[in-house]
């Protein structure tokens, strides 16, 4: 009886035992279902619906870009593309090897590409190889019942035709970030997304750009396209119209050839960019493409900085062009009368220090006129000590040094225009007197880029009137193809009296023609041009000619043709150069000479 009462009270604990677990699984069962339906209901419908029908991006084709006479600067062309939707793949090591040799790319080479690409959508096609041959279209469309999950997508590629030429100004796209996505301006673009990443690429993306359209399809199990539902079309982004003449542009990169620097040429009247170069430069054929990191890397280490835009991002000291800007304040302010003379020697003693002038043996009798065709130091130091640096900075300023210019391009530097203030600011110092010397023949903390340059001495040209540069001309809708103007816009004058112009203009005339001008390299049987060297210091003196060329002075040439009804304003900077008159004036007199050569206006000369 004992043994059975036992065996009767194992056997209900082993029941009891067995009734738990049968409710411990269900209890898993109606967790995981709840989880499933309520949880992950919206992922899970997402999954199912996306096994039986798909949005397909429809990119449309960005505008094309022309130069002012409707030579074709960016157009599109048709590219095949190789992508993989990965929520279609089983296996992806065996889609790899087989796909691999076909696209003659490393195995390794796609497996970064689809891991650099984590927060791609799986749904959508992840481009692995742009622009594939025909020849490897037709073997993957051929063996495409064993590619499960790899597609071929047809887009427009941007086309470069020039290469080089104008690459800082035109600019480049590039495939959208995930930061940009995050920003209002591209909040409803889809991942994969060709954009402007620079130039007026960037800065014009919204009007070249077009909207995307959308194509809802059923597929099968395998991802393979049933029918249509419904299609939403893509819209073309619109023309435009650039400023430059290529023509132009393409003598203005000749020119400067291999240097290092830049060149601006713009209309005197309209602001409007004839020509913009920077050497070095890229090919944005190259820079349009999906680039891999590692090949990005190696692009932006590049000691040369080959993707800076030196025209209005290269921050240079002005040089003796500066003195533009001072013999125009010594003369406002009341600083100096033209007519009076100083004696020049070879430099002068200021203080503790002997500030030397560029010539050793100096200028001899010096008034306002001889100081700016034979460029002298000595004569500036004087004027800059009787001005001091705050009203030198308020003049800077009027000529729109120390600001950006508004030009339509992006990431423009403004340089720095200092001032007591700014110095005890930001170097927690005191200003010294001596250092206004230097700031009076540009140099010191005083820096600025080659547009701020060609705007300054454009402001002289125009009588006193500042306009925009811009680079854009027109737009063109490709809807109804109508075409916008953009009128030049002026954003300041300053206060010039006609005989204080003919002064400052007769001057710079001289830099070019007179005996012992700096400028006389630029002189011109074509055009008279008037213009100003400036041989910008990178170094103390006593470290030049030694080591390093980096240590050797930048060349500097401003200038405007013809002197009375000037109509092209040009800045030439070439780095470590040397001297302006003899590097830098050459080639702003070509420019201008083929300017007018090129726009048959000798006869209005």
């Amino acid at each position: 009886m004992t043994d059975l009462q036992d065996k009767n009270k194992g056997l209900q604990q082993r029941i009891k035992y067995l009734r738990g677990f049968v409710i411990f699984v269900f209890a898993i069962i109606l967790f995981r279902g709840w989880h499933m339906q309520i949880i992950k209901g919206s992922h899970y419908k997402r999954l199912a619906e996306n096994n039986r029908v798909r949005t397909v991006i429809l990119p449309p084709l960005r505008g094309i870009i022309y130069d002012r006479n409707g030579e074709v600067l960016v157009k599109n062309v048709p590219s095949f593309n190789l992508g993989l939707v990965l929520a279609d793949i089983n296996d992806i090591d065996k889609t790899i090897k087989r796909i691999a040799p076909v696209i003659n790319l490393a195995p390794d080479n796609i497996k970064e590409k689809i891991n650099s690409s984590k927060y791609y959508d799986p749904f959508s096609p992840l481009t692995i190889k742009e622009d594939i041959s025909m020849r490897e279209v037709a073997i993957i469309e051929s063996h495409k019942w064993n590619l499960q999950g790899v597609v071929i997508v047809v887009e427009g590629r941007r086309e470069y035709p020039n290469k080089e030429i104008a690459a800082h100004l035109i600019g480049y796209v590039g495939e959208i970030t995930q930061e940009q996505l995050k920003e209002e301006e591209y909040i409803s673009e889809p991942m994969g997304r060709m954009i402007g990443q620079n130039g007026i690429e960037k800065f014009y993306d919204s009007i070249v750009r077009g909207r995307v359209g959308r194509k809802n399809i059923e597929v099968d199990a395998a991802g393979r396209e049933r029918r249509v539902l419904n299609v939403t079309e893509p819209v073309s982004g619109d023309n435009v119209v650039l400023s430059i003449d290529l023509y132009l542009q393409k003598i203005a990169e000749e020119a400067l050839a291999d240097k290092k620097g830049a060149i601006v040429a713009m209309d005197t009247n309209t602001g409007e960019i004839l020509a913009l170069v920077s050497h070095p430069a890229f090919d944005p054929n190259i820079m349009s493409k999906r680039l891999s990191s590692k090949m990005w890397q190696k692009i932006v280490s590049d000691p040369y900085h080959p993707l800076n835009n030196r025209a209005i991002q290269g921050i240079y000291p002005p040089g003796s062009v500066f003195k533009i800007v001072m013999a125009y304040g010594g003369l406002e302010g009341g600083h100096i009368d033209p007519n009076n003379k100083i004696s020049c020697k070879g430099g002068m003693q200021f203080g503790k220090r002997f500030f030397r002038d560029w010539r050793a043996g100096g200028h001899g009798v010096v008034a306002l006129h001889k100081a700016i065709t034979e460029s002298c130091d000595v004569y500036f130091y004087q004027l800059g000590n009787r001005m001091e640096i705050d009203n030198i900075a308020r003049y800077a300023n009027l000529f729109g040094l120390g600001e950006t210019t508004g030009i339509d391009l992006p990431s423009e530097k403004k340089g720095l225009v200092p001032s007591t203030e700014w110095k005890l600011a930001n170097r927690k110092e005191r200003w010294y007197a001596g250092e206004t010397l230097s700031v009076s023949i540009g140099q010191g903390y005083l820096s600025v880029t080659p547009l701020q340059q060609a705007v300054m001495v454009n402001a002289i040209a125009n009588s006193g009137f500042i306009v925009r540069p811009r680079v854009l001309k027109s737009v063109i809708s490709d809807k109804d193809k109508k075409t916008f103007e953009f009128p030049p816009v002026e954003t300041g004058s300053i206060a010039i009296s006609e005989s204080m112009l003919n002064t400052i203009k007769n001057a710079l005339k001289g830099v070019v023609y007179d005996n012992g001008g700096t400028g006389w390299a630029a002189r011109s049987t074509v055009v008279d041009i008037a213009g100003k060297t400036g041989t910008a210091q990178v170094v103390g003196r006593r470290f030049q000619g030694v080591g390093s060329w980096k240590y050797n002075d930048h060349a500097w040439f401003v200038a405007f043709a013809p002197v009375n009804k000037p109509k092209i304003t040009v800045a030439v900077l070439v780095e470590h150069g040397g001297h302006g008159g003899s590097v830098a004036a050459p080639i702003a007199k070509r420019i201008i000479e083929e300017y007018f050569k090129l726009n048959n206006l000798m006869e209005q000369i």
